[in-house]
Protein backbone atom coordinates (compact mmCIF):
# COMPACT_ATOMS: atom_id res chain seq x y z
CA UNK A 1 0.00 0.00 0.00
CA UNK A 2 1.00 3.53 -0.61
CA UNK A 3 0.96 4.61 3.09
CA UNK A 4 3.22 2.26 4.19
CA UNK A 5 6.59 4.02 4.07
CA UNK A 6 7.64 7.57 3.85
CA UNK A 7 8.31 7.60 0.53
CA UNK A 8 4.16 7.53 -0.40
CA UNK A 9 3.54 10.55 1.79
CA UNK A 10 5.94 12.64 0.02
CA UNK A 11 4.08 11.69 -2.50
CA UNK A 12 0.70 12.75 -1.55
CA UNK A 13 2.26 15.66 0.36
CA UNK A 14 3.33 16.84 -3.32
CA UNK A 15 0.39 15.97 -5.32
CA UNK A 16 -1.75 18.13 -2.52
CA UNK A 17 0.60 20.96 -2.85
CA UNK A 18 0.59 20.87 -6.48
CA UNK A 19 -3.37 20.63 -6.62
CA UNK A 20 -4.05 23.22 -3.67
CA UNK A 21 -1.34 25.92 -3.26
CA UNK A 22 0.42 25.34 -7.11
CA UNK A 23 4.21 24.23 -8.32
CA UNK A 24 5.73 27.82 -6.76
CA UNK A 25 4.23 26.27 -3.06
CA UNK A 26 6.60 23.31 -2.85
CA UNK A 27 10.17 24.91 -2.48
CA UNK A 28 8.63 26.84 0.34
CA UNK A 29 7.39 24.02 1.68
CA UNK A 30 10.66 21.78 1.74
CA UNK A 31 12.81 24.96 2.63
CA UNK A 32 10.53 25.28 5.67
CA UNK A 33 10.65 21.01 6.12
CA UNK A 34 14.65 21.44 6.06
CA UNK A 35 14.44 24.49 8.74
CA UNK A 36 12.24 22.55 11.16
CA UNK A 37 14.19 19.03 10.88
CA UNK A 38 17.96 21.22 11.83
CA UNK A 39 16.21 22.86 14.38
CA UNK A 40 14.87 19.45 15.81
CA UNK A 41 18.24 17.71 15.14
CA UNK A 42 19.88 21.22 16.76
CA UNK A 43 17.79 20.33 19.75
CA UNK A 44 18.09 16.96 20.33
CA UNK A 45 21.68 17.37 20.34
CA UNK A 46 21.63 19.91 22.96
CA UNK A 47 19.56 18.18 24.72
CA UNK A 48 21.61 14.73 25.12
CA UNK A 49 24.71 16.82 25.69
CA UNK A 50 22.78 18.39 28.70
CA UNK A 51 21.97 14.77 29.89
CA UNK A 52 25.74 13.30 29.31
CA UNK A 53 27.27 16.33 31.05
CA UNK A 54 25.01 15.72 33.42
CA UNK A 55 25.43 12.21 33.97
CA UNK A 56 29.16 12.89 34.00
CA UNK A 57 29.92 16.10 36.00
CA UNK A 58 32.12 15.90 39.13
CA UNK A 59 30.00 17.34 42.22
CA UNK A 60 31.19 21.00 43.59
CA UNK A 61 33.93 21.14 46.08
CA UNK A 62 32.83 21.98 49.38
CA UNK A 63 33.70 25.76 50.49
CA UNK A 64 37.38 26.14 51.77
CA UNK A 65 35.38 28.20 54.27
CA UNK A 66 34.05 26.92 57.10
CA UNK A 67 31.04 27.46 57.29
CA UNK A 68 31.25 26.95 61.42
CA UNK A 69 31.49 30.29 63.24
CA UNK A 70 34.17 29.57 65.80
CA UNK A 71 33.64 33.16 67.58
CA UNK A 72 30.88 32.82 67.75
CA UNK A 73 30.47 29.20 69.72
CA UNK A 74 33.34 29.89 71.64
CA UNK A 75 31.23 33.08 73.10
CA UNK A 76 28.57 31.00 73.82
CA UNK A 77 31.10 28.62 75.85
CA UNK A 78 32.10 31.65 77.77
CA UNK A 79 35.24 31.39 76.02
CA UNK A 80 36.86 34.65 74.65
CA UNK A 81 37.55 34.36 71.21
CA UNK A 82 39.74 37.25 70.84
CA UNK A 83 43.19 37.70 68.89
CA UNK A 84 42.65 33.28 68.40
CA UNK A 85 42.22 31.61 65.48
CA UNK A 86 39.67 28.94 63.95
CA UNK A 87 41.81 26.66 65.43
CA UNK A 88 42.83 27.40 68.54
CA UNK A 89 39.04 28.36 69.08
CA UNK A 90 38.11 24.66 68.31
CA UNK A 91 40.69 23.15 70.19
CA UNK A 92 39.20 25.09 73.34
CA UNK A 93 35.94 24.48 72.39
CA UNK A 94 36.23 20.83 72.02
CA UNK A 95 38.03 20.98 75.46
CA UNK A 96 35.42 23.11 77.40
CA UNK A 97 32.73 20.62 75.88
CA UNK A 98 35.16 17.38 76.72
CA UNK A 99 34.90 18.76 80.40
CA UNK A 100 31.08 19.57 80.72
CA UNK A 101 30.36 15.37 80.10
Amino acid sequence: MIFDNVGGWIIIIVVALILFGGAKKIPDFARNLGRATGEFKRGQVELENEIKNAMYSTPEAPKAKSEVNYAEAARNLGIDPANKTDDQLSQEISERLKTNH
